[in-house]
C-alpha cells in the first residue's frame, strides 16, 4: 500500500489550515515547506514591486533554500505515491520555494495534485511551470483553489 503526503508552503497560515484539513481528509502525512530565510511582511507586500515575492515571481531561477530536519527533506520520499502539494498563488504561479522543494526529490511514476490559496488568481500556468522541475513520467494535476470555508468532503 502506498502513502500519501500533504506538502505544502504557508505564508500567512492559510495554506497550513487547508493543508491540515485535507491530510486529515485524506489520511496522509503532512510536511510544511519552510524556507530557510522567513518571508517578512515586507517581502509578502504584493502592492510592493521590490518586495522578495515580486522579485522571486519575476526571476524564475531564484531557488529559496528549505529550513527543516534534517536538512529540509522528507523522510522516505520513496513510500509516497500521491503527493498533495499546497501553495499560495502568487502572480498566478506557486511560489519559487515549491520549485525547490520538487527539484529536491525523484518523482518518477509519482502523482502530485496540487491545490491552493488564493485573494483571487487561478492557477495560470503553474501546473506547466512545475512540469518542469520533475520527470517525465511524473503526473502533475490542477486540483483545486481552496479558498473560504471547506468541508471534509
Amino acid at each position: 500500500m502506498s502513502k500519501k503526503l500533504v506538502a505544502y508552503f504557508s505564508a500567512s497560515g492559510v495554506t497550513a489550515a487547508v493543508a491540515e484539513q485535507l491530510a486529515k481528509a485524506a489520511g496522509a502525512d503532512i510536511y510544511e515547506i519552510k524556507p530557510e530565510t522567513p518571508y517578512t511582511a515586507a517581502d509578502l507586500d504584493w502592492t510592493n514591486k521590490s518586495s522578495r515575492s515580486s522579485v522571486e515571481m519575476s526571476n524564475k531561477s531564484f531557488r529559496p533554500a528549505i529550513s527543516g530536519t534534517p536538512c529540509g527533506k522528507v523522510e522516505h520520499m520513496d513510500q509516497y505515491q500521491n503527493i498533495f502539494i499546497g501553495f499560495p498563488i502568487w502572480w498566478y504561479r506557486e511560489p519559487s520555494i515549491i520549485d525547490t522543494f520538487l527539484e529536491s526529490y525523484d518523482f518518477s511514476g509519482k502523482t502530485i495534485v496540487l491545490f491552493a490559496t488564493s485573494g483571487g488568481s487561478g492557477f495560470g500556468k503553474t501546473v506547466s511551470e512545475l512540469k518542469c522541475s520533475v520527470s517525465p513520467d511524473t503526473k502533475i494535476t490542477e486540483g483545486w483553489l481552496l479558498n473560504g470555508r471547506h468541508s471534509e468532503k
